[in-house]
């Protein structure tokens, strides 16, 4: 008489990188998109500071770099979704956009940037207690250019991980996998 194994579900820690390395196998993009994402909610989190060092500024192009910022962010996000349909191959078209959207951040970050610098060191404000909004603008910005770039370089690499990141072993090991009886299909005994 055969001895029954019970398949027992595998929980834990172990199970849970498991399955997230399936889901990654599965969908690689996901990283860039968590980059992009990122990039996004730390902008918006932080839009009052960006806002008010606008207004303190009052450069030019300072508000059209900031809702360009905004704008390009959003579209960004839409198009790297439409550019990655689930079990169609990827949109060329859509790729293409998500990089120019990105290439267009990262220069109204660095004009926004450049007109901060010009501001601080040209003498027309000081940053002190009252002003400390502006560092963080300024922070803000660099982590903003930063990480789109991250995300840019992690979609360009695509491809290079989702190669190394198929030949993850993540099957389960079964019991008692070897050694099953041969069938006997012919009906004898």
């Amino acid at each position: 008489m055969a001895q029954k194994t019970s398949a027992k579900p595998r929980r834990g820690f172990k199970e849970f990188i498991r399955k997230f390395f399936v889901s990654l196998k599965r969908s690689p993009q996901n990283i860039a998109l968590i980059a992009l994402a990122a990039a996004f909610i730390i902008y918006s989190l932080n839009l009052t500071s960006i806002a008010n060092t606008t207004a303190k500024i009052n450069l030019p192009n300072m508000g059209q770099c900031e809702f360009a910022c905004m704008l390009f962010s959003i579209l960004a996000f839409v198009c790297f979704l439409r550019a990655f349909p689930k079990r169609q191959k990827p949109s060329v078209l859509m790729i293409t956009l998500v990089f120019v959207m990105m290439a267009v951040l990262i220069f109204v970050d660095i004009v926004y940037y450049n007109r901060i610098i010009e501001a601080v060191s040209g003498g027309r404000i000081a940053i002190v207690s009252d002003t400390a909004y502006i560092a963080v603008a300024q922070n803000v910005v660099v982590v903003h250019i930063v990480l789109v770039a991250v995300t840019a370089v992690l979609l360009a690499t695509l491809p290079v991980y989702s190669k190394i990141l198929k030949n993850i072993n993540t099957s389960i090991d079964v019991e008692d996998n070897g050694e099953l009886e041969a069938i006997n299909i012919a009906g004898e005994e």
